[in-house]
């Protein structure tokens, strides 16, 4: 039987989340090293239309495990009827997303599956003839490569890594509908209830200014909305951790577990830089970070340092472009 290498796709209210086709790009890169074939299973209730769209868009085979009971996504179910999946299949990797939903899975999948369990990824090498991954530790100051010592893995990958660049195959891939009955037994979902804030007002922003640790309190959150209502079209996000205080509305975090955005300008307030936090904002234009360590990760990723206490750099670039602006009026009045 033929090793393969298996996205798991994901998906939630009936649409495809963009981490599915991340991961396709990423199993793209790996066949650059492994010539191996790419197969992407979707679990759920009426999921027959999202593998279609996936076979029709991506070139990719796909088999839809249809599970009638499983209108939401639960741990419990995805462990057991994938490893089931498996025992008759030869999966040489199994891809996941670095996500609430990849996280809560894979590992435990693994572990009946007696494979490798590799968090956090975001790069794929050769060493001596062998397959490795880079992750990121140290809340993203370091990287670490990491080799498997089982046939099998399965892979957390960090979304906004990897970009989709194209389908996998130039032909439509095909489509195997399995039905499959699993109730589950310790877990079960009590309902989905969405967040109160704007959902649109980080992802329809030009400018996004972003509050992490480093703000240091409550108090200098003003310093960042007075900072973003320098921009038109500008919103303020944050870090998990300002959120987790109360600083900001959970609907404002930035990262894998809020939003995704990528504006035209993203400017970081004392964020140290985390993979999570970096996943949900690598995709903008150009970046500014503003923090006293130089050794933090955002300042590696930002086309622009200011190595600064936000609470001196804020308001005196503030009264600058106040200045600036007023000079400019008194010009035109000239």
């Amino acid at each position: 039987m033929e090793r393969t290498i298996y996205v798991i796709a994901e998906h939630a209210c009936g649409e495809i989340s963009p981490v599915t086709f991340e991961l396709l790009a990423f199993a793209a890169q790996i066949r650059t090293f492994r010539p191996l074939p790419i197969s992407v299973l979707i679990l759920g209730q009426d999921v027959s239309g999202m593998a279609e769209e996936i076979a029709a868009s991506e070139g990719a085979d796909i088999t839809a495990l249809e599970i009638p009971e499983l209108g939401n996504y639960n741990g419990e179910v995805y462990r057991q009827v994938l490893a089931d999946f498996f025992e008759t299949e030869a999966p040489a990797l199994i891809c996941a997303g670095h996500t609430a939903t990849g996280t809560d899975f894979a590992p435990g999948l693994a572990i009946r599956l007696g494979a490798a369990s590799i968090t956090n990824i975001r790069g794929v090498a050769e060493h001596e003839t062998r397959l490795c991954f880079d992750r990121s530790i140290c809340n993203g100051a370091r990287t670490a490569r990491v080799l498997p010592r089982t046939e099998t893995a399965v892979l957390n990958v960090q979304p906004g890594v990897f970009r989709r660049t194209g389908p996998v195959s130039p032909r439509p891939g095909t489509v195997r509908i399995r039905r499959t009955e699993y109730a589950a037994r310790k877990l079960r979902c009590t309902g989905i209830r969405p967040s109160q804030a704007d959902p649109g007002a980080l992802s329809d922003a030009d400018v996004v200014v972003s509050a992490g640790n480093g703000v240091g309190d409550a108090e200098n959150i003003g310093l960042v909305y007075r900072l973003a209502g320098l921009f038109p079209k500008s919103a303020v996000g944050g870090s998990r951790i300002v959120c987790d205080r109360g600083w900001l509305a959970y609907g404002q975090q930035v990262g894998v577990t809020g939003a995704t955005v990528a504006p035209k300008l993203y400017i970081a307030c004392g964020i140290s830089g985390a993979p999570q936090h970096l996943s949900g904002m690598s995709g903008s234009a150009f970046i500014v970070a503003i923090n006293t360590d130089v050794r933090a990760a955002m300042m590696s990723v930002a086309d622009v340092c200011v190595t600064e206490d936000l609470a001196t750099f804020i308001p005196t670039f503030i009264e600058a472009c106040n200045a600036a602006a007023s000079g400019s009026k008194e010009e035109d009045h000239g």
